[in-house]
């Protein structure tokens, strides 16, 4: 099988090559696919890039794999303008059945950065949309990407892989979070600080419906960045007391040394407000950004890093049970596919050895009735069924043989032999 894979992802190079590596718009994925074929003119191609991954998938190319992780590294070089020696060591390859259940198990997301993680599907599905856009697939990368989709769906419904939240900012909305509010489309949202962790959860929280967020942060230029994004507005520091007395929902990650939010302040900025309803806060700091006794309050709901990270690891144990389950659906699907593949690949030489036998059966005929012209037509039509069935059952023997071969692996030794033996080439 003329397949190859080269692999720079989340395992084995670091996020900033991984950036300088990636197809980053629509107008760099055109372009890409027009330099490959110009320089790779009889080959299939399909790119996947995204944050935790740029994979480049090859077919009918070089047969060497050395050759073609070379030729597909070196385009990867020159289209970024990246030297080769800055990451060849951190790419990884993969051909013929190899090549095959990588793609199967990153679409079924088991070499994701969160396991079950289900975006991972839909990136598949558009690199190869892209692919086909460009006019870069064929036929092994039709068949290779629709089993891959097929496999997903596969492991999808007949596993648990996906149940469960894993990161810390989905558990704290998605579990805690909805078990406290029916909606959060009506609720105030106060973030404190603007890192990763507040985007993020953000982010969770937008999917829910939140419409009104406040981020306060010591930096008002980082604050503001964020709170355009969610179309949130941005208070200074100093005001942070009225909001605290305010929020429905508070998201903390500033990072300080010590508690941001003491008992008593919490208490006085509510108090102040005259604000007792449910309040759910998110403390993401490490440290705490929240005094541990705010969560002793009435109608006050506590979580940190801690009590998320149990949750998160609970849920990840969960899926990884599943993991054996969902190893064993794309092992069968991978056979499926070889087997498949190695069926199209014998169709030929089966069509080429039955249309020889048949042909050479009619040509004998022909001499035969020629010979015995006085044979009623009933007669004929016998004898012709008769020849038939003995090339059927002449042939019978080596296409059995062909696809029991077939579905243990790759049967070119016998067809080869076929070739041989009956001049098929």
């Amino acid at each position: 099988m003329n397949l190859h894979v080269v692999s720079c992802n989340h395992q084995s190079s670091g996020l900033a090559i991984r950036e300088r590596l990636a197809f980053s718009s629509a107008e760099d994925i055109q372009r890409a696919y027009q330099e490959f074929h110009e320089r790779f003119p009889t080959s299939e191609v399909v790119f996947l890039s995204t944050c935790n991954r740029v994979e480049v998938y090859a077919a009918n190319t070089e047969e060497d794999p050395a050759v073609v992780r070379q030729n597909l590294a070196s385009f990867l070089s020159e289209f970024h303008h990246v030297p080769l020696e800055e990451f060849s060591e951190e790419l990884t390859e993969h051909t013929g059945p190899e090549a095959v259940q990588h793609l199967f198990q990153v679409v079924s997301s088991l070499d994701s950065m969160v396991l079950g993680e289900p975006q991972i599907v839909a990136q598949v599905k558009e690199a190869y949309r892209k692919a086909d856009e460009n006019g870069s697939c064929g036929a092994l990368t039709h068949a290779l990407f629709q089993g891959a989709i097929r496999t997903s769906n596969r492991v999808r419904t007949e596993t648990r892989l996906s149940n469960g939240r894993v990161s810390i900012a989905s558990v704290a909305v998605g579990e805690f979070g909805k078990s406290i509010f029916d909606t959060f489309a009506d609720k105030l949202v106060v973030v404190i600080g603007a890192g990763e962790m507040a985007e993020e959860t953000l982010r969770y929280l937008a999917d829910e419906g939140v419409q009104q967020v406040i981020v306060v942060n010591r930096s008002r230029d980082r604050a503001e960045r964020l709170a355009e994004k969610y179309r949130g507005q941005v208070a200074d520091w100093q005001q942070l007391d009225e909001w605290l007395g305010k929020a429905d929902v508070i998201v903390s990650t500033t990072g300080a040394d010590e508690p941001v939010v003491t008992m008593a302040r919490f208490e006085l900025a509510r108090s102040k407000q005259n604000r007792y309803k449910p309040v759910f806060i998110i403390d993401l700091g490490a440290p705490r950004d929240f005094d541990a006794k705010i969560a002793s309050l009435d109608d006050v709901y506590l979580y940190d890093i801690d009590s998320l990270q149990k949750t998160c690891d609970r849920n990840r144990k969960l899926r990884q049970a599943e993991v054996e389950k969902a190893n064993r659906i794309i092992e069968e699907e991978t056979q499926r596919f070889m087997s498949e593949f190695y069926s199209r690949a014998g169709g030929a030489i089966v069509k080429r050895l039955r249309d020889d036998w048949h042909s050479i059966s009619q040509q004998e005929l022909q001499k035969l009735f020629s010979k015995l012209s006085h044979l009623p037509a009933e007669d004929r039509d016998a004898i012709e069924r008769t020849v038939a069935r003995i090339v059927n059952k002449l042939l019978h023997p080596p296409l059995e043989a062909l696809r029991d071969e077939s579905k243990g692996g790759s049967p070119n030794g016998l067809l080869d032999a076929l070739s041989r033996l009956f001049r098929l080439r």
